[in-house]
């Protein structure tokens, strides 16, 4: 029996949380929840996800600080993440990927690039 491939989706609005975790689920990955920053971090070392999709505007800490948390853990520093972000914006890929991020989509996403980047990811 195969297990489902997990995903950390950190996002707080709650539209596109809806549109993520539609999608990871009609591609049979478990979808986990964070709204912020903060509890996206505690989640990740809670939960140990395949793959970590971060919004990199949030409350409490910006996904820019909560990747560089999660890469800085020995435990957690191998999960990719991918930043799913409105900034896109010249320098903000480069910004998002020093930060930890593996990868970087733009929003409003597209759902093909959204569901090749994922399916690269979460093996």
């Amino acid at each position: 029996m195969t297990t489902k491939m997990r995903v950390l989706v950190v996002e707080d609005n709650p539209d596109n949380m809806l549109l993520f975790q539609d999608v990871l689920q009609a591609l049979s990955y478990t979808v986990i929840q964070a709204r912020d920053g903060e509890s996206g971090v505690k989640t990740a070392k809670t939960e140990k996800p395949d793959l970590i999709l971060m919004d990199l505007s949030l409350p409490r800490m910006d996904g820019w600080t909560a990747a560089k948390h999660i890469k800085e853990d020995p435990e957690l520093a191998e999960i990719p993440i991918i930043a799913l972000t409105a900034h896109a914006m010249v320098g903000d890929r480069e910004r998002a990927l020093a930060a930890g991020c593996d990868d970087y989509l733009a929003k409003p996403i597209n759902l093909r690039e959204f569901r090749e980047k994922v399916s690269r990811y979460a093996k």
